[in-house]
C-alpha cells in the first residue's frame, strides 16, 4: 500500500506543477526515510544508489542523447526546414491539398532530424501555419496537419524517444529473462527500435498524406491550391539533398550495422554543423545559442533519468514491482488484458506527463513483467511511441496542441485547432489496431535484417 501511495503522490505533485526531477526523487527518498524509521524499508536499497545513477549517467547509449538534441537544434537553427518548406511548397502547391502535403512530408523530415515534438511543431506552426491560412486552407485542416506531423518525432527515427525507450526495455527485457531463469539473456537495442519503427512511421505519413488527398476530392474548397512558382531544379536540389543525405547516412549506418546509434549520432551532429557552415547560416553567436540549448534540454534529460532511478528503486523496494506482478498476473484476459491496460494508462499520463517522465518512471514498472508474459520488446516499444504520439495530440490537454496555440495567430479558435486533429487522431488509433492485429509490421524488419 505504500508504493500505491508513493505513485499516487508523485502524480499529484507533478499535477501541480512541481518540477518533474525534483518531485521523482525527492517525494521517493522522503517515503524512503519514513519507511526506515518505521521499519518496513530496507536501507540496503539505498545502498545500491550510488553504483546505479553511476551506471545510469555512464550508459554509453544515452549519450545519443545530447548528439541527436545537438544535431536537431543545428538543424532547427539553420533554416533548414525553411528552405525545405519553400522548395517543397514550389514542387506540389499548383495541386489540391499540395500544401499540406508538402508540410507533412517536410514535417517527416524535420521529426528525422530534430527528434524532439515541441520544435518541430513550434518550428512548422511558425513557417506553415501563415502560409496555409494565405491560401487559403481551413484553420481546422491545417492546424490539424501541422499538430499531426510535428508528433512524428515520436516515432519518425532516429527519434530520441526510441533512444530513451530502447535503453529502457533493454535493461526490463534481460530483467524480465532473469526472471524467467534464462541466464544468457538476449537485449534488444536502439537500433532494433529504430528499424522497427520504419514500417509504422511511414504507414503514418502514407496515411496522413491520403487523409489530405482525400479532402482534395470531398472538400477542395478546404484544402485549394495555391499560386503555381516555378521550380528552380538547382534550388530545390540544394535544399532537399543535404538533409536528406545527412538522414541517410545517419539512417544508413544504423541500420545497416555501420555504426551504433550513439556513433551515428555523433556523425550526424557534425554533419548538421558542416551543412550549418556551408549555409553561412552559423555564426558564433548562434554556436553559442545551440550548445546552450542543447546543454538545457540534455539536463532536463538527465535530471529526470536521475530522478526516475531514485523513484523506481524506492517503489521496488516497498514491494510495488511484486504488488503490480499480482495485478497483472490475475487480470482478466491474461498478457492481452494487461497489455491493454498499460496502454490505457500511458495515454492517460501523455495527458500530463512528457515522454520522458513517461519513459523513465512507468516502462521500467511495467515493461519488465509484460516481457516476462511473452511479449516482443520491439513490438512493445513501437506501441508505446505510437500511443504517446496519439495522447500528445488528444483535446483538451494533447502537449502538442499547447505547443502550436502558443505560436498561432490569435484568428484561429482553440476549438478549431481541437476538431482539426480529430481524422489525424483517428488514423493513428488506426495503425495501433493494426499493429496489434499484425505486430509483425514492427517485428519483421528487424527479424529480417538480423539474419
Amino acid at each position: 500500500m505504500i508504493a500505491i501511495w508513493l505513485f499516487l503522490t508523485v502524480c499529484t505533485l507533478l499535477m501541480l506543477g512541481y518540477p518533474v526531477a525534483f518531485t521523482l526523487a525527492g517525494t521517493a527518498l522522503a517515503f524512503a526515510a519514513v519507511g526506515i524509521l518505521m521499519g518496513g524499508f530496507d536501507p540496503s536499497y539505498l545502498t545500491a544508489l550510488p553504483g546505479r545513477l553511476f551506471g545510469t549517467v555512464s550508459n554509453a547509449t544515452l549519450i545519443a542523447v545530447p548528439l541527436f538534441i545537438l544535431m536537431g537544434v543545428i538543424l532547427e537553427k539553420s533554416k533548414v526546414a525553411e528552405e525545405l518548406l519553400i522548395n517543397m511548397a514550389r514542387v506540389f502547391g499548383g495541386l489540391r491539398g499540395g500544401l499540406g502535403i508538402s508540410v507533412i512530408l517536410v514535417g517527416m523530415l524535420l521529426a528525422a532530424s530534430t527528434g524532439i515534438v515541441g520544435a518541430t511543431v513550434v518550428t512548422m506552426g511558425l513557417l506553415s501555419l501563415p502560409a496555409m491560412l494565405r491560401s487559403g486552407y481551413h484553420p481546422a485542416v491545417a492546424t490539424g496537419t501541422i499538430t499531426a506531423t510535428g508528433t512524428l518525432g515520436q516515432i519518425i527515427p532516429p527519434s530520441i524517444a526510441l533512444v530513451l525507450l530502447g535503453d529502457i526495455l533493454s535493461s526490463a527485457y534481460q530483467r524480465a529473462q532473469l526472471s524467467m531463469n534464462i541466464f544468457n539473456p538476449k537485449t534488444v537495442s536502439v537500433g532494433d527500435l529504430f528499424v522497427g519503427a520504419l514500417i509504422p512511421g511511414l504507414v503514418l505519413v502514407a496515411l496522413y498524406v491520403f487523409y489530405i488527398l482525400a479532402l482534395a476530392v470531398v472538400r477542395p474548397h478546404w484544402v485549394p491550391a495555391s499560386r503555381a512558382e516555378p521550380v528552380n531544379t538547382a534550388s530545390l536540389l540544394k535544399g532537399l539533398l543535404p538533409p536528406l543525405a545527412l538522414i541517410s547516412v545517419v539512417l544508413g549506418s544504423i541500420l545497416g550495422g555501420a555504426a551504433t546509434p550513439t556513433e551515428a549520432a555523433a556523425v550526424g551532429a557534425v554533419g548538421a554543423l558542416v551543412l550549418a557552415f556551408g549555409k553561412r547560416e552559423m555564426d558564433w553567436q548562434r554556436l553559442q545559442e545551440v550548445v546552450l540549448s542543447t546543454l538545457r534540454t540534455t539536463c532536463m534529460v538527465f535530471m529526470i533519468l536521475i530522478g526516475a532511478s531514485v523513484f523506481s528503486l524506492v517503489f521496488r523496494g516497498f514491494g510495488g514491482e511484486e504488488l503490480i506482478h499480482a495485478f497483472f498476473a490475475d487480470m482478466p484476459g491474461g498478457v492481452m488484458g494487461a497489455t491493454l491496460v498499460v496502454m490505457a494508462v500511458i495515454f492517460l499520463l501523455g495527458f500530463i506527463l512528457d515522454f520522458i517522465e513517461i519513459t523513465f518512471v512507468v516502462v521500467p514498472i511495467v515493461a519488465p513483467i509484460l516481457l516476462a508474459m511473452g511479449l516482443d520488446p520491439i513490438w512493445l516499444g513501437i506501441m508505446i511511441a505510437i500511443n504517446l504520439q496519439t495522447s500528445f495530440l488528444t483535446p483538451p490537454f494533447g502537449f502538442a496542441l499547447f505547443y502550436l496555440r502558443g505560436v498561432a495567430p490569435a484568428s484561429v479558435p482553440t476549438a478549431a485547432i481541437y476538431r482539426g486533429v480529430i481524422p489525424f487522431i483517428i488514423i493513428q488509433l488506426l495503425v495501433l489496431v493494426a499493429l496489434w492485429i499484425w505486430p509483425s509490421l514492427a517485428t519483421w524488419l528487424p527479424e529480417t535484417l538480423s539474419q
